[in-house]
């Protein structure tokens, strides 16, 4: 008996499949959404993958990739990452701005600018990011009683992964290259459950808490000693609009969170206009949508709860 288990012979299979491949490329034809047929560039995935693998063995040398770094061989090992990194950089780079200019994109970057030099200007910010990361890990193992150590937050913290793509991610964004800082981010967002926009600006010493659930909008603005929980949202209050209707997609939608602001788990924040005063604690499930002074406390009224003593027992069936 074969893998399927029908009467047909082979002609009818036969048959069976042209007419679906027939239906197939109807499909295709009828739409061009979702599909690159006859189309030549597309950025590769699994290669920004690695990219992001490669940036983790530079900002944490001995946690990621190789572990037996010495003194002896460690500028052997970062000059070959450095050079590895800048190569698949530059390739994925190329990819992006060819992918935008085939699917009639407005341009990113400078005419002049080739992926090279882009590739050489992330390379040559990377301690620059890492000196923002040494903050992040140091504001996780300050703000979280539970963190034993700053191994633990670097090899173990779901936050310090999201912020740490973020932070290379946003800087791709910043120089215009289409489509990798999206795929990273999104790779983040998968490994981690935060979800934060490239666009988004973030200052030191940043910590997310548990990770799982925040999102972060693409407008948000982030000051330095930032601290939130799961569930925390900067989004969009509304979607402003052109006379024709279209959404707007360089106007300011999400909101400015200042210094020292702690915005506790599945707190909303909502608009562009909206801004979380420093030093501000914003209480667990608290919807805002208008600013809050500095050094304010932004709290929900604590429900009434009813404990009724002796109650009978239930059996609840599943």
């Amino acid at each position: 008996m074969g893998a399927c288990d029908d009467n047909d012979g082979p002609a009818d299979a036969r048959r069976s499949l042209d007419v679906l491949v027939e239906a197939l490329l109807a499909s295709y034809r009828s739409d061009a959404r979702g599909h690159r047929i006859n189309k030549q560039h597309i950025p590769s995935r699994d290669q920004i993958i690695e990219i992001v693998e490669l940036l983790l063995q530079v900002f944490y040398p001995g946690y990621f990739g190789r572990q037996d770094l010495t003194d002896e061989n460690l500028s052997y090992h970062v000059g070959e990452l450095l050079s590895t990194l800048r190569q698949k950089l530059a390739i994925e780079v190329a990819r992006c701005l060819c992918f935008a200019a085939e699917n009639g994109g407005a341009p990113t970057v400078g005419k002049e600018t080739t992926s090279c030099e882009l590739a050489d200007r992330i390379v040559a910010d990377l301690p620059r990011i890492r000196a923002l990361l040494i903050d992040d890990i140091q504001a996780a193992f300050d703000g979280d009683p539970a963190a034993s150590s700053l191994d633990e937050v670097i090899l173990a913290y779901p936050g310090l992964l999201a912020v740490t793509i973020h932070r290379v991610a946003h800087e791709l964004h910043r120089l215009g290259v289409p489509l990798m800082p999206r795929i990273m981010s999104e790779w983040a967002h998968a490994q981690t459950g935060a979800d934060i926009h490239p666009g988004a600006r973030i200052g030191r010493s940043f910590f997310i808490d548990h990770a799982t659930g925040v999102v972060i909008g693409e407008t948000s603005a982030i000051g330095t000693r930032v601290k939130l929980y799961q569930g925390v949202t900067l989004g969009a209050l509304s979607h402003p609009r052109d006379a024709q209707g279209r959404v707007i997609r360089n106007a300011k939608r999400h909101p400015t969170v200042e210094d020292g602001v702690t915005i506790y788990a599945n707190a909303t924040v909502l608009g562009g206009e909206t801004v979380v005063g420093e030093g501000t604690l914003v209480g667990g499930s608290v919807f805002i949508a208008k600013s809050t002074p500095p050094r304010s406390r932004v709290a929900m009224k604590p429900p009434e709860l009813h404990v009724k003593e002796d109650a009978p027992a239930v059996d609840f069936e599943i």
